[in-house]
């Protein structure tokens, strides 16, 4: 009995050690593409929408995208933390004291996110280059090596947030309610604020693939500017049905992002 009990915990350790990251089932998002599916908590889907963001804004190929996804799982699981070895901070563990920034600026994942694509750019021939040699050149980490495991990971989360792949990315969580019961105004004068911080355009769809990149970052930071319904393309996310992702919305005028307060399902 004892030796079937030791047996079916360390299963069950496993299996939750396996379970990468792990989500809340009260809140969270999904990543699907062909390449693969994802489970991330919102505020790591908010870390992986910045890093596509600054991507996109300067204009570089999705090679990038999945580089710098692989560091970050690497080096913070994508979170965004406030210290780490010695003096590390950030979704990228970098260093004040070697030069990327003070750590007021490092903790903010557009400006650590700008600092890693401006450092891997000058890497010659990054884009060929095998994924953790490209990532060492930039982290000048203890070891190098380990970036390498993360690379599928990587493909899936840039696939899905550069916006190649439409209606990857969906987010869940409860939907607060005011006095007289309804949800609160979305602020989406802050949520179009700081997406032209970190994509230099606001909800501007000039490509698909673009329309589908503001969407999945309107997704991923829905619950922290209240944003209720988005929708692009043939299609529309409630937060009310959050769960339940994309759905066809005939009514969806073509080539841009839309977000409004409605909470109907479609």
């Amino acid at each position: 009995m004892v030796v079937l009990v030791v047996a079916i915990t360390a299963g069950l350790f496993t299996l939750l050690k396996r379970a990468k990251p792990f989500v809340d089932l009260g809140e969270g998002c999904r990543i699907t593409t062909p390449e693969g599916s994802l489970d991330l908590d919102i505020a790591q889907a908010q870390v992986a929408a910045s890093i596509a963001a600054v991507a996109a804004r300067r204009k570089l190929p999705e090679r990038a995208a999945v580089i710098a996804y692989a560091t970050a799982i690497q080096e913070s699981k994508l979170e965004n933390l406030r210290g780490g070895d010695r003096d590390s901070v950030g979704v990228f563990q970098q260093r004040p004291s070697q030069g990327w920034g003070k750590p007021s600026q490092l903790i903010d994942p557009v400006y650590a996110s700008e600092k890693f694509f401006a450092a891997l750019v000058k890497v010659k021939g990054y884009r060929k280059l095998p994924l953790h040699e490209a990532a060492q050149a930039v982290q000048r980490s203890a070891d190098g090596s380990a970036y390498a495991q993360h690379e599928e990971d990587g493909k899936i989360l840039a696939a899905a947030f550069t916006g190649r792949v439409p209606r990857a990315v969906h987010c869940w969580f409860p939907v607060p309610s005011g006095p007289s019961g309804k949800s609160p105004s979305p602020d989406t004068g802050a949520a179009k604020r700081e997406l032209t911080r970190a994509l230099g355009a606001a909800f501007e769809a000039p490509s698909r693939r673009r329309g589908w990149l503001v969407a999945g970052w309107s997704i991923a930071h829905a619950k922290e500017f209240g944003l209720t319904r988005i929708r692009y393309d043939g299609q529309s996310w409630v937060s009310a049905n959050g769960h339940d992702g994309w759905r066809a919305d005939p009514k969806v005028p073509a080539g841009k992002v839309e977000i409004s307060q409605s909470t109907t399902p479609s």
